[in-house]
């Protein structure tokens, strides 16, 4: 029951969210359902460290370790992100009607992220990642100037291009799968026949689904609307957009991995990881826009956890599911920390911004400790998990690929504290002129509480959390050679 009431909270908190009932139901209404979902989705994570899966609707509606440890994150980044929204659009927004239309569109939106990770039939997993390509782009064009209308025309033309082609990869799978005997077409049912599946037609169904779904996911070439939308749609938004949605996708392509034998799969994991990391690298050292700044970092950490999933072995895959936390719960702080920014300054252009620190010292602080944490410095989550795929990478001998990533990533790190160092202890142009910016309360204890498993997730790891990231890394091993 807990798990069917998960997507169902956010659902109900979008049909209160559009009637007319005063300024403040719709974003309490909000976090109210949002921090329900997070309790339900622990308890249902608990439940699955004891007990290995939950089951509400036996191949349709259940999880295994992977699918709750997105449950999680989606409900942890779905509680911070409506709490965020509630100052955050105060200050943003005076309209009482476009308010309601925000919190609405909102909870739709994690609606369609929640029911990613709780369904388990193919199909319909796409469907629900369909949802969320619909329900977001129209928060992409929240603002309704000309620069978020086109990202927005933009990004849902690719997301529906990669759909189709993502939908053209189901239908192989399941041809696949009825040429192996059939059974159930679900997550669970595919893993039982994976070994009688033809080779060629689960490989045709993962390029298909890497390509198509790899629009979503942001890999390179295929992310040219990630920047545009992250720049334009509103904080607390661009925190689900670039801090687990695009892990949604990833998911579904990790899913399918894991049917292939591991000689098939794990050097086009490494391939795209790789070329998605390297080019995300050398774009944020000539960035201009601090949004876009952290939108590149998704590709390169969604380059990352690729890496690490296709390093293999259960070191490799381990540090890939410690990469996608450590990556979500970082990222949305920086969004929140660059919403503050925005507050603060009200321009997004790096270049604009100097002496950040003294102007909005909450704000500077929270860019700061977001860019180091991003960007790998110890002792923050990223830190940890990217440590944990050079192990890896250098106990399965990968040297060469592991040498790489370490250059990659070490170019990464620099381009952000770049341009974030310069931003929060640059001098002002005039700094007699520089005016102090309260930043709203929801928006100061949504960062703090997002920070929090920032820091404590890069010294100590909570036994249930090590449990249930080793459940989900067993549940993704690819098969063996046939």
């Amino acid at each position: 029951m807990n798990l069917i009431l998960v997507p169902a909270l956010p659902l109900a908190a979008a049909l209160v969210s559009v009637l007319p009932l005063g300024r403040r139901v719709a974003p309490t209404v909000t976090v109210l359902a949002g921090s329900a979902a997070l309790v339900l989705a622990v308890l249902d994570a608990l439940h699955v460290v004891a007990d290995h899966s939950l089951v509400a609707i036996a191949g349709w509606v259940e999880l295994d370790g992977f699918a709750a440890l997105l449950l999680l994150l989606n409900a942890f980044l779905g509680f911070t992100a409506a709490l965020y929204s509630w100052g955050y659009m105060a200050a943003h927004e005076a309209d009482a009607g476009r308010m309601r239309s925000y919190f609405a569109h909102f909870n739709l939106f994690v609606f369609s992220l929640v029911l990613v990770p709780v369904l388990g039939q193919p199909a319909f997993v796409w469907i629900a990642i369909e949802f969320t390509s619909l329900f977001s782009v129209l928060l992409v064009a929240f603002d309704n100037t000309r620069s978020a209308l086109e990202a927005a025309w933009k990004y849902i033309a690719l997301m529906f291009m990669g759909a189709a082609i993502a939908l053209l990869g189901f239908f192989v799978l399941f041809w696949a799968q009825q040429a192996a005997g059939g059974g159930h077409y679900s997550w669970s049912g595919l893993r039982v026949v994976a070994p009688q599946m033809p080779l060629v037609l689960v490989f045709a169904a993962f390029l298909l689904i890497l390509v198509g779904l790899g629009t979503k996911v942001g890999f390179v070439p295929m992310h040219t609307w990630l920047p545009d939308a992250h720049s334009q749609a509103p904080a607390p938004v661009c925190a689900l957009l670039s801090g687990i949605k695009t892990t949604n996708s990833l998911y579904v392509v990790l899913r399918l991995a894991a049917l292939l034998p591991i000689a098939s799969v794990l050097p086009w994991l490494r391939v795209v990881g790789l070329i998605s990391v390297g080019v995300a690298a050398f774009l944020l050292l000539q960035v201009r826009d601090y949004k876009r700044l952290f939108a590149y970092s998704t590709v390169e950490h969604m380059g990352i956890v690729c890496v690490g999933a296709g390093v293999g072995g259960p070191g490799g895959m381990l540090g890939a599911m410690a990469q996608i936390v450590s990556h979500s719960v970082t990222k949305s702080f920086c969004f929140y920390a660059a919403g503050a920014t925005l507050l603060a300054v009200g321009t997004r252009e790096i270049a604009s911004v100097r002496g950040l620190i003294r102007t909005s010292p909450v704000a500077g602080a929270a860019l700061l400790f977001g860019a180091l944490a991003i960007g790998g410095a110890p002792p923050f989550a990223v830190f940890l998990s990217e440590f944990s795929i050079f192990r890896a990478g250098l106990e399965q001998g990968q040297f060469l690929v592991t040498a790489l990533l370490v250059a990659l990533i070490t170019v990464a790190f620099f381009g952000i504290l770049m341009h974030v160092n310069r931003m929060v202890f640059g001098a002002p142009p005039d700094s007699g002129s520089a005016e102090r910016h309260a930043l709203p309360t929801t928006c100061l204890v949504a960062l703090i509480i997002a920070a929090i498993p920032v820091l404590v997730l890069g010294v100590y790891q909570p036994v249930s959390l090590h449990a249930l990231l080793s459940l989900a890394a067993s549940n993704l091993a690819p098969s063996p050679a046939p």
